[in-house]
């Protein structure tokens, strides 16, 4: 009986874990765009011009931390800004996008090592795929969504860049990763 017991309570307990990481993400808002294509895991999307806030990045997890401050009040309105998905990781920056309700008047970041920038409206193709964000899974994932391109016939347009969804405790199989290159819009 005991054992049941400590078996019921642990798949229960997995249960909350994995139901609270599956909508983790669900809270924020996300950058908004217009899928134009979708073929398994690719996609032709179109984004708008977006407000983001960047940093350099670094190997460790400060560049994470340089951007949440920022959001967190590290401002010169010393204002909270919501967290929004998803994080790009592009031209050895890290950026957040700035939520539509700050779009206009965007607070100005209280350290030098943060800018406020805007991403110019473009058109990409994106390889999603899961698992922990590492430098090998991106690899993989842009030799496979090159290869769709060539495919597609669908010409680069710009450097490669990446988009994570989801908070360090989603588990991998769980996460949302994201690979895109910037296309020609026919």
């Amino acid at each position: 009986m005991k054992k049941l017991l400590t078996l019921i309570s642990g798949l229960v307990v997995s249960a909350i874990g994995i139901a609270a990481c599956a909508t983790s993400r669900s809270g924020y808002e996300t950058a908004p765009y217009k899928v134009i294509r979708t073929e398994g895991a690719f996609e032709i999307r179109d984004y708008p011009e977006l407000k983001i806030a960047t940093t350099s990045r670094d190997a460790d997890n400060s560049s994470f931390m340089r951007l949440f401050r920022y959001i967190d009040g590290g401002n010169a309105a010393k204002e909270k800004i919501s967290m929004t998905t998803p994080v790009f990781m592009m031209d050895g920056k890290m950026a957040f996008v700035v939520p539509e309700k700050h779009k206009k008047d965007t607070p100005a970041p209280a350290s030098p090592q943060v800018n406020v920038d805007t991403m110019k409206a473009r058109r990409v193709a994106v390889h999603r795929f899961s698992g922990s964000r590492t430098q090998e899974l991106e690899r993989q994932a842009l030799v496979k969504l090159k290869a769709w391109m060539q495919q597609n016939k669908l010409p680069e347009a710009g450097a490669p860049f990446s988009a994570s969804y989801d908070p360090p405790w989603t588990p991998g199989f769980m996460r949302r990763n994201e690979v895109l290159v910037p296309i020609s819009a026919p």
